[in-house]
């Protein structure tokens, strides 16, 4: 049963993309403890460590976008043209001024923020 719990941050990397790269460096017992922040045990070591920032940003640059970035994307570029075109033919402003709203939202949830 999913929770009715809002979710705030969207995820941006697949879990198996930390899984591959925690088995091909010998990190061993993922955990996600949140949405975007991974634990796990380095090589030889008995306190599990976060996923260093750098290796998340190396294998965000290698994969790219999450199915749910690219949805919000598209549906921000989707939106804006018909708020443009909405905006062009009832000559009022409203649907360009939500599709600006809308637009900034999307954008502030794409931001990966660093911890």
């Amino acid at each position: 049963m999913r929770s009715l719990k809002p979710r705030t941050a969207m995820k941006h990397y697949h879990e198996q993309w930390i899984e591959d790269w925690c088995q091909e460096n010998g990190w061993t017992d993922l955990y996600i403890e949140r949405c975007n922040n991974y634990w796990a045990f380095p090589p030889g070591a008995v306190m599990p460590e976060p996923i260093p920032q750098q290796v998340l940003r190396f294998i965000k640059t290698e994969k790219g976008m999450t199915f749910e970035e690219r949805f919000w994307s598209i549906s921000a570029i989707v939106g804006t043209i018909a708020a443009v075109i909405s905006t062009y033919l009832f000559k009022c402003p409203m649907p360009i001024i939500v599709a600006f709203a809308f637009d900034a939202i999307t954008a502030a949830r794409l931001e990966i923020e660093d911890m």
